[in-house]
């Protein structure tokens, strides 16, 4: 018996066979026909099923896509929350492919392209100060923030208030300008590398509204979501759809410093807090532009694929290539991020790949994304015209899904060469 065998519940040890119960599968190509090893795909199946039985994530959506084919579309565990033995598993418990799943800061990069959108119609330019669309942001000395610091995570704004995260703002966004405009610089504009985790957000959903006169969750249904054909793939769901969104559960070992204080400097509050309110009807039913796209693996690629193929979907233009390429060119390398404390490359609304180890795996250095709480990853590699959804549901920093979730990053490298 491994290591994570003996120190992993029993619950949490379920042979494969057994978890078919918990799992559902969508349509796939067959890995022959891309040229790939049937038994190297499937292992990779074999890691998420590690994944979950670490008893880490009650529930977890992975979608691959190679040279724009399905590969991969699974689902395995609970939308619930819950961790049960398979035979005793509620069936309509079973997360599906089609259940709604929030994306967490993934939602950064969605957000992102839809400001590069309206930067591609002119609606507004990324070097637009942002006190020209936000009366009174200038306040304090910040009236040289431009809509590209922001992006960049260089706007000197990486700590909301904690009041912002009073869920019955969001009814209320002009309490939050507000809020935004009395916030007080922490850095000089454009200086210091610093992960913006919600401020950066409501700035451009703000800075949007003034340019278009629509919310943020108008414009990515009107610019992004439809013309993709898109079902499941915005800020928040329709209150009638709450009881559909699968729900997130604390999990994971306790943490101690120096990761409670980055997390409380990064969100303003602590992680259990914060999984107990995203499950709250009002943060799943508003607009947090860092924070609350809910979809599915499936669309998520989807999206990617579209970036990936420099905009184009089906012979329609979603985005003009140059856009593309403006959104994902580096701006930093390895950078030290003041708020995450470790170096994290970016480009104007992504986390980047790297050459060695980096977010996304191995050896992966054009490939661009953005993770999420806690084991999301969301990424598109060109190099290996490769696409890669993995959503989750439960929130563990430290825990015992670490090796197999290394494990299965590592891998995907290795299964989908280089082209």
């Amino acid at each position: 018996m491994s290591l994570i065998e003996r120190i992993l519940p029993p619950f949490a040890r379920s042979a494969p066979e057994s978890l078919e119960a918990l799992t559902t599968r969508g349509e796939e190509v067959a890995p022959e026909s891309l040229g790939l090893a049937p038994d190297s795909v499937e292992s990779l199946w074999r890691k998420v099923e590690e994944i979950y039985n670490s008893g880490e994530h009650p529930a977890i959506q992975f979608c691959i896509r190679r040279e724009g084919s399905v590969v991969m579309n699974r689902a395995i565990g609970q939308l619930s929350g819950g961790h049960s033995e398979p035979e005793s598993v509620d069936p309509d418990d079973v997360i599906g492919l089609e259940t709604p799943i929030n994306l967490f800061s993934a939602s950064k990069a969605v957000t992102a392209m839809v400001i590069h959108k309206l930067d591609e119609e002119n609606a507004l330019r990324l070097d637009d100060r942002v006190a020209d669309h936000i009366p009174g942001f200038d306040r304090h000395g910040k009236g040289d923030i431009t809509v590209r610091h922001v992006l960049g995570h260089r706007a000197g704004l990486p700590t909301m208030p904690p009041e912002v995260l009073n869920l019955d703002l969001l009814g209320q966004p002009e309490r939050i300008v507000e809020i935004l405009c009395d916030a007080r610089l922490e850095s000089e504009p454009g200086g210091k590398l610093a992960y913006h985790a919600v401020t950066g957000g409501f700035i451009l959903a703000e800075v949007a509204r003034s340019a278009t006169g629509l919310t943020l969750r108008e414009l990515l249904r009107d610019k992004i979501a439809e013309p993709l054909g898109l079902s499941c793939f915005n800020y928040g769901v329709d209150p009638r759809e709450v009881d559909e969104v699968a729900v997130n559960s604390a999990t994971g070992f306790p943490l101690v410093p120096p990761l409670t204080g980055i997390l409380r400097r990064a969100l303003s509050t602590d992680l259990t807090s914060l999984v107990k309110l995203s499950n709250d009807p009002r943060f799943l039913t508003g607009i947090i532009p860092s924070a609350n796209v809910i979809s599915t693996a499936y669309e998520v690629a989807l999206f990617y694929q579209c970036l990936l193929d420099q905009g184009a979907h089906q012979g329609e233009a979603i985005f003009d290539a140059r856009t593309v390429r403006q959104a994902i060119e580096p701006q930093t390398g390895w950078e030290l991020d003041f708020t995450l404390m470790a170096p994290v490359p970016y480009s104007l609304g992504f986390m980047l790949g790297s050459r060695s180890l980096g977010l996304f795996g191995y050896d992966n250095p054009l490939a661009f994304g953005h993770v999420g709480l806690s084991n999301v990853f969301t990424w598109a590699d060109p190099e290996r015209d490769l696409v890669v959804a993995l959503l989750t549901t439960g929130k563990p920093i430290l825990g015992t899904h670490l090796v197999p979730l290394l494990s299965l990053l590592g891998e995907i490298g290795q299964c989908f060469p280089k082209r």
